[in-house]
């Protein structure tokens, strides 16, 4: 007996490695040496391609595409029909492409639609608003929006935004920056 879900119409490569109570639903496809983690959503019309590395309790929305040089840690949160690119001189004629390599950190979130440029490092528990396209790496904690992505301020671990004073008015935590 499996220790995962697959739906029916989902296509799970035999040579992926899939995680403890994760759920596959509905028309989603993970590739070869994928692996996933524990408990994670991988919703409807996934795309999880070859080698990609996915955390424990991710929530991966509907129409995701995680391509070959992404890897995301735990706690991860993916918006519905955000990308991530891996080519950054992308050309139909050339198949000998050099894989850029992305990074998720821990309990970070992507809005919906965003787009992911390769060669990108999210950090830990930062947010990226919805339809930003993301160009240069995106600081832990901080709040990025627009084309191209820039930081309007920071966020608490909890996902509101900081004040000015970097003080959570949700949950009262106060975040301290490395500088």
């Amino acid at each position: 007996m499996e220790k995962y879900f697959v739906h029916a119409t989902a296509e799970v490569s035999s040579e992926a490695s899939i995680g403890e109570g994760t759920k596959i639903w509905n028309h989603a496809q993970v590739r070869e040496r994928a692996c996933i983690g524990a408990d994670c959503i991988i919703s409807k019309n996934v795309y999880v391609d070859t080698g990609v590395i996915i955390g424990n309790r991710v929530k991966i929305q509907n129409n995701v595409n995680v391509y070959h040089g992404v890897e995301i840690e735990d706690d991860v949160f993916l918006g519905p029909s955000m990308t991530f690119t891996n080519d950054r001189f992308p050309r139909a004629f050339q198949s000998d492409f050099q894989v850029g390599k992305t990074l998720v950190r821990k309990g970070a979130s992507i809005g919906a639609n965003a787009t992911i440029r390769c060669d990108i490092t999210v950090g830990e528990y930062a947010m990226v608003g919805s339809g930003s396209v993301v160009t240069h790496d995106v600081p832990a904690h901080a709040l990025v929006i627009g084309n191209p992505a820039r930081q309007i301020g920071w966020v608490c671990k909890c996902g509101q935004k900081l004040t000015d004073l970097l003080i959570c008015e949700r949950c009262g935590e106060q975040l301290t920056l490395n500088t």
